[in-house]
């Protein structure tokens, strides 16, 4: 799988108690990798990170991605042989809160993994993960392409199109010269769905905690539409780049758009109510619907994975009825039964990997 590309190298993942970053470093150590953690702390209560018992399995870094010198010490220290840094502020209602956090941590934060990187003398591949959010979003029907104009009307956005500015910026005064030995991608995804999130104002967060307790979640922007994607897909598309950067050195500094299929389209509502089946809710019931919208969110947004497709062989894996399914049994496992989460996680992990065999995605018969 992914080539054997990650099998018993040192790989740095930033943002690693995080939601995506606990399902990146499972699967990371699934595949064989010797993974090092660096985060500023555990970003929510109850916690992936905890609930997976991952601090004992990986050697785990508490240090925030502002701090320049502690970014520059663990990566001359370790010499990592990839970096998925996926460190970010990533509420859109905390960057309303705290705009000055956001964009230090979204932009200062990239520039110093980035200025810490061009002064390694090791080879080093590092995958940048950014957001869809980096797009100037005109809610236009059609997806955003990577060529599209970066921007945002809010802050959340706007720190996000600034770390693009940053990771551009860096590659081409530093980075593009054949004799630096880093390569580097960026990756952009979002509407990330999956077990293990615990993440301030999300929908299916909020969600799942309620209905655990047998109550009603209030929802603020019922007919929203969003392009639901679980956090396997974008992270195996961050592996698939990780892996390509390796083999063809022709991807240095590629922008790439992971998103789901097109049929994932699917308004608030359309999302609760399928999850809500999977707890007994009959139409209509376990949510209830408030005018209070404190701040500004897009009604659409999707993007163009063609690029993907075509350089990196990556499409998405999932039909939307799958998503709802893995979303769905995980937190009801957790809440309900109270199985091994680790080992929970690694079988779905396995079984999304079978499901991408079983569909012939490229990554799944290499070695």
């Amino acid at each position: 799988m992914f080539g054997d590309i990650y099998k018993g190298k040192k790989i740095l993942v930033t943002g690693h108690t995080g939601f995506k970053g606990s399902w990146l470093t499972v699967w990371l150590l699934h595949l064989g990798a010797d993974v090092i953690g660096y985060s500023k702390d555990i970003p929510s209560t109850p916690s992936m990170f905890e609930e997976l018992g991952l601090e004992s399995r990986i050697k785990h870094v508490i240090a925030d991605v502002r701090d320049l010198n502690a970014v520059q010490n663990i990566i001359e220290i370790e010499k990592p042989d990839i970096v998925f840094h996926l460190a970010a502020q990533a509420i859109v209602s905390t960057s309303y809160a705290d705009p000055v956090e956001t964009i230090s941590t979204n932009a200062i934060g990239t520039m110093n993994v980035l200025e810490s990187l061009r002064q390694v003398n090791h080879p080093c591949i590092a995958v940048m993960i950014t957001s869809d959010k980096c797009y100037d979003n005109v809610e236009w029907v059609w997806g955003y392409k990577e060529t599209d104009a970066l921007g945002g009307k809010d802050v959340y956005s706007g720190s996000k199109g600034m770390a693009e500015l940053v990771i551009k910026s860096y590659y081409h005064s530093f980075m593009a010269d054949e004799k630096c030995n880093v390569k580097i991608g960026v990756g952009r995804a979002g509407n990330v769905i999956g077990g293990g999130d615990w993440a301030k104002d999300r929908i299916v967060v909020d969600c799942m905690e309620a209905w655990s307790q047998n109550n009603a979640v209030t929802i603020r922007c019922p007919s929203a539409t969003r392009p639901w994607q679980h956090v396997m897909e974008p992270l195996s598309g961050y592996l698939n780049l990780g892996m390509a950067l390796g083999e063809s050195p022709d991807l240095h500094g590629e922008t790439f758009n992971f998103g789901p299929r097109a049929e994932q389209n699917r308004t608030v509502v359309d999302l609760l109510e399928d999850l809500g089946s999977y707890w007994g809710h009959k139409r209509g019931e376990g949510y209830d619907v408030t005018d209070n919208i404190p701040f500004h969110e897009a009604g659409l947004l999707k993007l163009n994975c063609d690029k993907a497709l075509f350089h990196l062989k990556w499409d998405a894996n999932l039909h939307y009825a799958e998503t709802i399914k893995f979303v769905s049994e995980w937190y009801y496992t957790f809440y309900k039964e109270k199985n091994d989460m680790y080992a929970f996680t690694l079988g779905q992990i396995e079984a999304y990997g079978e499901l991408a065999a079983k569909r012939e995605k490229k990554w799944t018969n290499q070695k």
